[in-house]
């Protein structure tokens, strides 16, 4: 596994930024990878402004972010939209999480 590759979004995650209109509001979605969580780290996803050392996804003229210090931990990773009973949100499919907890927020390396 190469661990150099960027994650991906798919065209639902960008679909639904532009439902939402977070380009037109100068925003991008932010995916950072914070300790804590049940099982180790957590994600953190967020609208925000884009920063300097940001690596910048783009697609369907809307901004997927993920700063330096997380990327290396969102390697290959696929930042996706599911719609579904639970509810709707954005979900990550991260190759590199060995566990990871029920709520899908968490998860160890």
């Amino acid at each position: 596994m190469d661990l150099n590759l960027p994650p991906k979004v798919t065209e639902r995650a960008f679909a639904r930024l532009a439902e939402i209109g977070a380009a037109d509001q100068g925003k991008a979605l932010r995916v950072a990878v914070e300790g804590g969580g049940c099982s180790g780290f957590q994600y953190d996803i967020s609208l925000d402004d884009p920063a300097g050392d940001d690596l910048v996804l783009e697609g369907s003229g809307q901004k997927v972010v993920v700063d330096a210090v997380s990327l290396p931990f969102l390697a290959n990773a696929v930042i996706d939209f599911t719609d579904e009973l639970i509810g709707a949100r954005f979900v990550i499919e991260n190759p590199n999480a060995t566990s990871s907890c029920g709520c899908g927020t968490s998860f160890s390396i």
